[in-house]
């Protein structure tokens, strides 16, 4: 398979790229929630059953001969949901902790008391360093789409949390159903409404 091709299977970074990524990443915090939690199954189950769909949709993205970007995203909230509960297994049943599981959302929320507000302003923050950088300087810019891509997800971490955590833990207390719900609309109006096309090069 050529390189050309495989480019072609992932979307051109744009803003509406990293609006649905934080989007999916918030939806992958709460829905993994909704199910671990909400649900009751637990966070061993709730993981094995995302990994189950996490295998159907990068084995779909594979095959898929170009960029689909409901495949795409489908794919991408697949890996978030499915790493929320891997790392709340390890984090909270496996007693490894938020700082030994690396989960730093939750680690830059609670166990530095930054709370939600902090860690969405920290995380927020240093996403927005990242792009001053590439708006303002020439660092590679694989280095800094990875570093941001990587970003993303403590702060939809944060953003989760804050959405669904009661009220006396910062948090707004929301449904955790309906937040999904909410997040799930948001990312297919978005995917729907704000241009998708395929990337003409490596990220």
């Amino acid at each position: 398979m050529s390189t050309t091709h495989t480019l072609s299977k992932v979307p051109a970074v744009t803003l509406g790229f990293w609006l649905i990524k934080i989007l999916a990443t918030t939806l992958g915090e709460v829905g993994g929630d909704a199910v671990t939690l909400s649900m009751g199954l637990g966070y061993l189950v709730g993981t094995a059953l995302f990994a189950g769909v996490f295998v159907i949709a990068v084995s779909a993205q594979i095959r898929s001969r170009d960029f689909q970007p409901w495949l795409y995203w489908f794919a991408i909230v697949a890996s978030t949901t499915v790493g929320t509960t891997l790392a709340d297994y390890v984090d909270r049943s496996l007693g490894i902790g938020y700082s030994g599981g690396t989960a730093l959302g939750d680690w830059a929320a609670d166990t530095q008391g930054l709370g939600y507000g902090g860690g969405i302003a920290l995380f927020g923050g240093l996403l927005a360093l990242v792009a001053a950088l590439y708006l303002t300087t020439r660092t590679s810019r694989t280095a800094l789409f990875w570093t941001a891509f990587i970003l993303t997800r403590p702060l939809g971490a944060v953003v989760g949390d804050f959405l669904d955590k009661p009220l006396d833990h910062g948090g707004l207390a929301l449904s955790r159903y309906a937040g999904t719900a909410v997040l799930l609309v948001a990312i297919v109006a978005c995917i729907a409404l704000l241009p998708q096309r395929a990337a003409r090069r490596a990220h």
